[in-house]
């Protein structure tokens, strides 16, 4: 499973140490140690560079490179799962208390860590099916076809956040319900409750609702999405329904007059049904050994990096850079977060003895010694990490629609002898 999760980072590295050199024209975006410090290593082919790109792709889930438009950071989902991101790179979320409050409303830290994937849904471009009397700026609608299939992950939790905007005149207070619209097989209307929320007349902000029922009942059920229903009901009169705009809530009437950091959104949280592994596909793994066995092949005299390469093996066991940009590759057009990826290798040697410094295993330091005794049969062991972090990304989808990924094992933290 480890080497399944280190291929792209070997692919780029057999990339580099390979092959010849391309113009200066043609970035790779790929920065290493050159033995002295981080630069810029413009030298794989044009081929190989996009080869490179379309395994990154492949690693994001992403079939192709969305259509360039402005980033809108000021939407209402956008800014949602910003704020997610951060929380999740400063590794707070555990130790902060179970809700916590982002600009666009709360999210439970205990969701948002057992979720390998979040993604945010606007409003769809199609109206519902109007067979709801008096329905204007009750029912909303959101576009499905964003989220992962079931096959490959697992819907958690789904959460639809509306913006209430709140009133100084005089309180009262008011439930916000949710229903699932159905229609029978008679072709009437049924309303199955989905979730409520009490609020107040006053009240300025966000409120969260639980639709995971209704979110699995259109994916993995299959039941026709015809929207939800949207509610209020005053405490004091509760068989009299008002609209919701007559307690401050933003209308959805007309979506393209939203203001963009008030706009509905539904946030669907996933797990990876294999656990958020990176599982490199047939043509990864098919450039992984044509790389190696032509690395193998090659005259390390005709590379004329091979002496720095040479310089990295003869040191100890230890952590370089590999640092990925996507400013280089021209992705910061939908790539939200971050600017790049710092995915660092282990490279060196791991020669008796082994110091404290080398983390070596118990394991290693015997077949040192056994290496001692017997170097032709015994191989040393091998300088590989030794503790690895996550990677989160956060990118724009067709549509406007926002993905927060997280990559399990996609940094390295520390190498050692193993």
């Amino acid at each position: 499973m480890y080497e399944k999760r280190c291929l792209l980072t070997l692919t780029i590295l057999f990339h580099i140490s390979a092959y010849g050199f391309v113009s200066a024209g043609s970035p790779t975006g790929v920065y290493m140690d050159n033995g002295v410090q981080t630069v810029k290593q413009d030298f794989m082919s044009v081929e190989e560079r996009n080869e490179v790109e379309q395994e990154i792709l492949t690693m994001f889930g992403v079939p192709k490179i969305p259509r360039k438009s402005p980033k809108n950071l000021d939407g209402s989902a956008p800014q949602f799962l910003f704020d997610v991101y951060r929380s999740i790179q400063q590794d707070g979320l555990h130790d902060r208390k179970e809700r916590s409050v982002s600009d666009v409303g709360q999210y439970d830290d205990r969701t948002v860590q057992d979720s390998d994937v979040i993604v945010t849904l606007y409003l769809s471009n199609h109206s519902p099916v109007s067979n709801v009397r008096h329905e204007h700026g009750k029912r909303i609608l959101f576009e499905l076809n964003d989220i992962p299939p079931e096959e490959t992950h697992m819907i958690t939790s789904a959460e639809v956040h509306l913006y209430q905007s709140g009133s100084l005149s005089s309180v009262k207070k008011y439930s916000v319900t949710l229903y699932q619209v159905l229609i029978t097989k008679d072709g009437e209307k049924e309303l199955e409750f989905v979730d409520t929320q009490n609020t107040t007349t006053d009240f300025d902000g966000w409120l969260r609702f639980n639709a995971t029922g209704a979110l699995v009942s259109w994916t993995h059920y299959l039941y026709p999405n015809r929207g939800l229903y949207v509610s209020v009901h005053s405490h004091d009169n509760e068989d009299h329904e008002i609209k919701p705009e007559e307690i401050g809530m933003v209308t959805w009437a007309d979506k393209h007059q939203l203001s963009e950091a008030k706009k509905p959104f539904m946030a669907v949280y996933l797990k990876s049904r294999n656990g958020g592994n990176i599982v490199g596909g047939p043509s990864l793994q098919k450039h992984y050994r044509r790389r190696r066995r032509k690395t193998i092949e090659s005259s390390y005299n005709s590379n004329p990096f091979q002496n720095i390469a040479e310089g990295f093996q003869s040191r100890s066991c230890q952590i370089q850079t590999l640092y990925v940009s996507f400013k280089d590759l021209e992705w910061q057009d939908w790539i939200i977060a971050p600017d790049g990826y710092g995915a660092f290798y282990c490279t060196g040697e791991c020669n008796f003895p082994l110091n404290a410094h080398m983390n070596a295993t118990n394991h290693a330091i015997v077949q040192t010694l056994v290496h001692l005794m017997s170097p032709v049969l015994i191989p040393k062991p091998c300088c590989a990490p030794t503790k690895m972090a996550q990677q989160a990304v956060l990118f724009f989808l067709e549509d406007n629609n926002v993905i927060l990924k997280k990559y399990k094992n996609m940094i390295v933290k520390s190498c050692g002898c193993h």
